[in-house]
């Protein structure tokens, strides 16, 4: 059986359930040994946006992913100064996991991005699967994809998800305007936004 590790990076400000159902069925159809969670420190697309210090972030991941031991944080991108690239990222981790396939996570509307990405067709060489999260209203269309990146049909795995639609931006956007947002986080989450204030 191979020794698959799941790769799943994001900003995660903050880390909310949808977050980990997707994570938690990923494990599951996957086959996944581990999950890694690969904070970003600053991610290239999100410079003109304003991002919780990762101090903070870093604590409410830890919060939320405490109680699963299949899951992990990875500092892989924390300890490294940026920009911080998905290949870059994924080769670290193999080379720290001898012996582990990589499995990149990535929502639909990623897939449909892919070849803007950097240095793309050599992500897909590095990665044994690459787990995609299907989102509402993400057409792919595989044809065009191969076209640029060839042999990427056979390395996408569908992961089926109950559709939960929740984004960290429409939890800030409510932390902001006083509306109710305490069932779409982990409780550990949701006590920690109060006690440090946050999003406000």
């Amino acid at each position: 059986m191979p020794n698959l590790l799941g790769i799943f990076g994001g900003t995660f400000d903050p880390p909310h359930l949808g977050h980990l159902i997707l994570a938690a069925e990923a494990c599951q159809q996957l086959g996944l040994r581990r999950l890694l969670w690969v904070l970003t420190p600053i991610p290239p697309h999100k410079l003109d946006q304003t991002i919780t210090p990762i101090e903070h972030r870093l604590t409410m991941l830890q919060l939320a992913i405490a109680r699963n031991p299949a899951f992990e944080l990875s500092r892989v991108e924390m300890d490294r100064r940026g920009p911080h690239y998905a290949l870059d990222t994924v080769k670290l981790l193999a080379e720290q996991n001898p012996g582990a396939e990589m499995v990149y996570l990535m929502g639909g509307d990623s897939l449909r991005d892919l070849p803007a990405w950097h240095r793309p067709a050599e992500l897909l060489s590095a990665c044994r699967y690459l787990g995609v999260m299907r989102r509402p209203g993400d057409a792919i269309h595989f044809p065009a994809l191969e076209a640029i990146l060839p042999g990427i049909t056979r390395k996408v795995r569908f992961v089926d998800a109950p559709l939960v639609d929740i984004s960290s931006h429409e939890i800030r956007q409510r932390v902001a305007d006083g509306r109710p947002f305490r069932y779409l986080l982990p409780p550990a989450v949701y006590d920690y936004i109060l006690e440090h204030d946050l999003y406000h």
